[in-house]
């Protein structure tokens, strides 16, 4: 008689929302959140959270926002699972006023969507045509879909990346050329970036016993990489929104003869390696002060006038500029220094040149194809 082996049948093991370790507190939860689940299953989890605890308008506002809004967020997601499945609000590896922490902001953010939804859905409503059911989003909908769309996506993937132990980076200005986007997009991402930056330095400067415990498994030199990471995104926004400002069209009251002056004016337009974008030419005729860089020779120039007319423009070459008050130095940290120039003021920018330690010259009043035109006044 033939005995047959009894079959062993493997237990598969648990994954995604069936391993999630309740049992080790609420801490490991949080940890699990952020590396085993899946964004859209955190949105999925805020959504039901949503449905079942607020009434049925608020939760209509609150949902009207787009997709991102609920599951950009895995410690919201981690904070609405527990709710959702009624555990314990104590925790042992936790204070309960670190616990009752997470949970305020989790509701307060929640809470903060409400009268932004309002406004959404009255954008929507209003724009539904009589065209049957075809839906026309406003121009500030469609802004919000495209960021979500583009660059939003992008520092998802960037998220996923730092957490899966990659040393990447992202070049935002150059992804908002790619994308199309100007400076009215950088808000949701600075928001996002600003908050990322708040929790890194938290960690690093063990500022929150909430983030040091969050962040424990990096190294502090991988914490301060993420650090400068979105410093440098963060001043590419704020590059961003200067090129929009200076690309942006300006109401000139000018002589008719200003267009003729820069018809054959030579200049650089954008540099990429500057991250910087040229003012029209038309706005030097008539002021009275004028910032250029030369990218090549990184030569940054001020002219000045006492004409009362202003500038005038002669081929390429600035004309009326006073050699007593004008003057050009070469930077040896452009990057420092040009944001100064562009944003602040007059006596901001003569404290920092005077503390410069390259010599100042006379400029001869030319421009070229090296050189940016930079602000005017």
């Amino acid at each position: 008689m033939v005995v047959r082996k009894k079959k062993v049948i493997r237990k598969i093991p648990k994954t995604g929302l069936n391993a999630v370790p309740f049992k080790n507190g609420f801490q490991s939860t949080l940890h699990y959140f952020q590396y085993d689940i899946e964004k859209k299953q955190v949105g999925d989890i805020v959504k039901t959270y949503i449905k079942n605890n607020y009434n049925k308008d608020d939760a209509r506002h609150i949902l009207s926002h787009p997709d991102w809004k609920f599951s950009t967020y895995s410690h919201y997601g981690c904070v609405a699972y527990w709710l959702n499945t009624n555990q314990e609000l104590t925790c042992k590896k936790l204070s309960q006023t670190v616990l009752d922490e997470y949970l305020i902001s989790f509701k307060n953010y929640l809470s903060e969507l409400i009268e932004p939804g309002k406004i959404i859905l009255k954008e929507k409503k209003l724009k539904e045509k009589e065209k049957g059911n075809i839906v026309v989003l406003s121009p500030q909908q469609r802004l919000q879909k495209k960021i979500g769309d583009t660059i939003i996506q992008d520092l998802l993937e960037l998220e996923d990346e730092w957490i899966k132990g990659k040393e990447t980076s992202l070049n935002v200005y150059e992804q908002f050329k790619l994308y199309g986007l100007s400076g009215s997009a950088t808000l949701p991402v600075q928001t996002m970036v600003e908050g990322w930056l708040l929790d890194y330095e938290d960690a690093y400067f063990k500022k929150c016993e909430q983030a040091v415990e969050s962040y424990s498994h990096l190294k502090k030199s991988e914490l301060n990489r993420r650090i400068n990471e979105c410093h440098s995104m963060l001043n590419d926004l704020a590059k961003i929104k200067l090129a929009t400002r200076a690309m942006r069209k300006v109401k000139i009251n000018k002589p008719k003869s200003a267009d003729k002056q820069i018809k054959n004016v030579n200049y650089k337009k954008e540099d990429n390696n500057y991250k910087l974008v040229s003012i029209n030419p038309i706005q030097i005729v008539g002021s009275v002060m004028l910032y250029t860089f030369n990218t090549k020779y990184k030569v940054l120039t001020q002219y000045v006038t006492r004409a009362g007319n202003g500038f005038e423009i002669s081929g390429s070459t600035i004309k009326n500029f006073s050699k007593e008050d004008s003057r050009s130095i070469t930077l040896r940290k452009p990057d420092e220094i040009l944001p100064i120039i562009m944003s602040k003021s007059q006596t901001q920018i003569d404290k920092e040149w005077n503390n410069l330690t390259t010599k100042t010259t006379t400029p001869n009043g030319r421009i070229n194809k090296e050189t940016i035109l930079l602000r005017v006044k």
